[in-house]
């Protein structure tokens, strides 16, 4: 048998369309059943399916001398994949560039949203089912938790999450600038843009108390407002609409100004002071940009918002390059374990080897010496602590070799074959 790997075979939304990933994508009881066969090939020896609507992902550990040789076979016959697709989309990773992998996938940093929380769940669920179908082992158990623990600490000591990197989120972010607490504050929603609707939905959840909605015509008006648990207004009721809300989203697809300087002007002298924060997220423009000269009135448009995600995602991607500096210790621990747990059964045989070699000579010799219990006692002590100092040397060096990148499969050899160990 060969040396362990651990390994990753995938693709993602950086190597193929979603046509291909929806071709490979494994969900609910097709995931189990294809676990349990990945785990039933030869050359496999524990495995987990990442399967998300951005990546599928196998990772698994081997000894085989051509790792990717079973999972392969495994796509080919459970998704009817073909060799080209198959090397013309999917990554295959080995031991240090697959565990680095699994860590950035795990930590956000190779989603299509670096820091977008849903993939550690995603991953935690992958393993969960692993674990419970009884594909996972020692290894891969170990490189899932660490996996998560990586995840959490990033989360925890970088703004890799932090700052909005979509426009519904912009959105949320600018009025939590201008009003401080969204708790209690009145939003209203002009026409049916799903943007608009997004950010609608998002505002709620930060604390917004009230939705009226906006509708050239009242019947889709009454069917969003059901949706937000608002209340339906015509666009005839738009001035007295911009007297009660605090937050405007404006998405019609007019093909002119909906909401004029001469339509805000009024409404603003009636709230007494009071900021109206307008959020324009309709091309061509909804509101008329002379809004903005009005007292209290905040206006942004749709570029506004995309240079507030732009400078946000540049300050992600900051805070990524901080999260690969953690990342990259918890790779370095990860292999040195993954490395001294492969010669750990070998070490196991030395000193097996030599506490029977110990006893069986104790066993001999003592009894011809005449010696006290307590004599005795100390002559087997005396034997231990030989034993141990014997072989504390070349236990400590091939520890330190295993974790080598190079010659580590010779030293191994070499170990076995002067103290006279068994083959692999």
């Amino acid at each position: 048998m060969g040396e362990l790997k651990l390994c990753c075979l995938g693709l993602s939304h950086k190597t193929a369309p979603v046509s291909v990933r929806e071709k490979f994508a494994f969900k609910g009881e097709e995931l189990e059943r294809a676990l349990l066969k990945l785990n039933s090939m030869e050359g496999v020896d524990e495995c987990m399916l990442l399967s998300t609507c951005n990546r599928v992902e196998v990772y698994f550990t081997t000894r085989s001398s051509n790792p990717f040789k079973d999972p392969i076979s495994f796509l080919q016959e459970f998704k009817g994949a073909t060799l080209d697709e198959i090397n013309s989309f999917f990554y295959r990773k080995v031991d240090r560039d697959a565990v680095r992998h699994g860590f950035y996938v795990a930590s956000s940093l190779d989603s299509l949203v670096v820091g977008e929380p849903q993939i550690v769940g995603q991953f935690k669920d992958a393993f969960q089912t692993a674990k419970e179908l009884g594909t996972v082992g020692t290894v891969l158990c170990r490189f899932c938790e660490t996996a998560l623990k990586v995840s959490k600490r990033v989360r925890t000591e970088t703004g890799i999450s932090k700052n909005a990197v979509s426009i519904s989120f912009a959105a949320v972010e600018l009025a939590r600038k201008i009003f401080g607490d969204l708790r209690g504050t009145k939003v209203a929603i002009i026409g049916a843009g799903e943007m608009a609707e997004l950010a609608v939905k998002h505002l709620i959840t930060n604390g917004a108390s009230e939705v009226f909605v906006v509708n050239r015509t009242l019947e889709r008006a009454q069917a969003l407002a059901e949706e937000f648990g608002g209340k339906p207004f015509p666009l005839t009721e738009l001035a007295n609409v911009l007297r009660l809300a605090d937050i405007v989203i404006s998405s019609t697809g007019a093909p002119g100004y909906v909401i004029t300087k001469e339509v805000v002007e009024p409404a603003v002298n009636s709230r007494g002071g009071k900021p109206l924060f307008l959020i324009d997220i309709a091309v061509p423009r909804d509101i008329d940009p002379e809004v903005d000269s009005l007292d209290s009135v905040y206006l942004y448009d749709i570029d506004d918002l995309q240079q507030v995600v732009e400078a946000n995602i540049r300050e992600r991607l900051r805070e990524a390059e901080v999260a690969k500096e953690i990342i990259e210790g918890y790779v370095e621990r990860f292999l040195k374990w993954l490395r001294e747990l492969e010669v750990a059964p070998l070490i196991a045989e030395l000193k097996k080897k030599a506490e029977e070699i110990r006893k069986e000579v104790l066993e001999k010799r003592l009894p011809k010496l005449g010696l006290t219990p307590e004599q005795e006692a100390e002559v087997d002590n005396i034997t231990r602590i030989i034993i141990n100092k014997l072989l504390h040397q070349p236990i400590t060096s091939v520890k330190k070799k295993a974790v080598e990148e190079e010659g580590r499969s010779q030293v191994v050899q070499i170990f076995r074959e002067i103290f006279g160990l068994g083959k692999e």
